[in-house]
């Protein structure tokens, strides 16, 4: 849980920030709390993960051009870049590196064969890119206000997200049962071969 505030720490600040301001103000108040986080992490020796990285880069220069520009468009596509650029990651990476990046981020705690694998990391990827499909209509389809975005980018993004990884956890839990009977009946039909050697 700790983990878990500790990244949403720039989106708060973010939605509380235009809540009591503006756009602007908000996009200055998420740079600025991106920049706390680096800090901190290295202050207290931690490792960067490479989303608090990339996320930094994301909002210093969409939030950067906001600020400069005056003009509210970058920040409203840095979702949206952000989750494609994710989604990206993962389709480049499988497809033309031949690398499972879910498969190696948890490969050592679940247990599954390839094609499932491949479904997991491919439905990751889809989930970016149509959360950044979404975040682009919200933002400049013409039918949201400035407000009810900033509503979306904070809690409809972050429920579609948890309603995602929910039924990613239902589908993975039955798949790893079924992964697990799929070795254990084998093994079971073997003819108990050590017992008839030992018979007279």
């Amino acid at each position: 849980m700790k983990k878990f505030l500790f990244d949403l720490f720039p989106l708060i600040l973010f939605f509380v920030a235009y809540r009591l301001a503006d756009i602007y103000v908000a996009t200055a108040v998420a740079i600025a709390a991106a920049v706390l986080q680096i800090l901190w992490i290295k202050l207290t020796r931690k490792p960067i993960e490479t989303m608090h990285w990339v996320n930094f880069a994301v909002i210093v220069f969409f939030g950067g051009a906001t600020l400069w520009l005056q003009n509210e468009a970058f920040i409203k596509w840095k979702p949206t870049v952000l989750y494609w650029l994710f989604g990206a990651v993962l389709l480049v990476s499988k497809y033309l590196l031949n690398k499972n990046l879910i498969q190696k981020l948890l490969g050592a705690k679940v247990s599954m064969p390839d094609i499932a694998w491949n479904k997991l990391n491919l439905s990751w990827a889809l989930f970016f890119m149509v959360a950044g499909g979404l975040n682009l209509f919200v933002a400049f389809s013409g039918l949201f206000s400035e407000s009810q975005w900033v509503n979306f980018k904070v809690f409809g993004l972050m429920a579609l997200l948890i309603v995602f990884v929910i039924a990613q956890s239902i589908w993975l839990g039955k798949h790893m049962q079924q992964d697990e009977g799929s070795e254990v009946l084998p093994t079971a039909a073997l003819p108990p071969t050590d017992a008839k050697e030992n018979k007279p």
